[in-house]
């Protein structure tokens, strides 16, 4: 299944790129995947992981996800996804703290594999609006108490690194 997700999220992604780098979109939900599988071994987080974003930036549907992977990876995919799109960014993302404090354990892991990624990149190309960023970081590693310790270890070492 972790094959053909990896397939489904590379055809949903193609022609995106990552801000910043320009590498194919696909980079990064790979890079996410790996990282959840240093602490998991489950194949419905390893799938959900790869295909995080297709709802949210692609014309993919939970229904989609639903039918193709099985429910579990729908659910996970579906607590991932950000659903504030009214506010400022302040308001959008105090919304998403207090959505994903409810989510699954196993969604809240795979947000700190996103959160660790994208801070990877977003350190390294953008130190402006890493400042914002990181600080939102910070507000999310707060409220994802159910996160595997591992990943909120290693997380929390980014932020230290980057003075935070």
């Amino acid at each position: 299944m972790l094959d053909q997700a990896i397939a489904f999220a590379a055809i949903a992604h193609a022609g995106q790129r990552r801000k910043y780098t320009g590498d194919p979109y696909i980079v990064h939900p790979l890079e996410v995947m790996s990282i959840v599988r240093t602490v998991s071994d489950r194949e419905d987080m390893a799938v959900a992981a790869v295909l995080h974003d297709v709802v949210e930036d692609t014309p993919v549907t939970l229904r989609e996800i639903e039918r193709r992977f099985g429910a579990s990876v729908s659910l996970f995919v579906d607590e991932l996804t950000e659903v504030a799109t009214t506010g400022n960014r302040a308001q959008r993302k105090a919304a998403e703290c207090r959505r994903l404090n409810q989510v699954s354990a196993e969604a809240q892991t795979i947000k700190v594999a996103d959160l660790i990624s994208n801070t990877r990149t977003i350190a390294r190309y953008d130190p402006n609006f890493a400042k914002v960023y990181l600080t939102e970081k910070r507000a999310l590693l707060d409220v994802l108490n159910e996160a595997d310790f591992r990943l909120i270890l290693q997380a929390e070492a980014q932020l230290e690194n980057e003075g935070y």
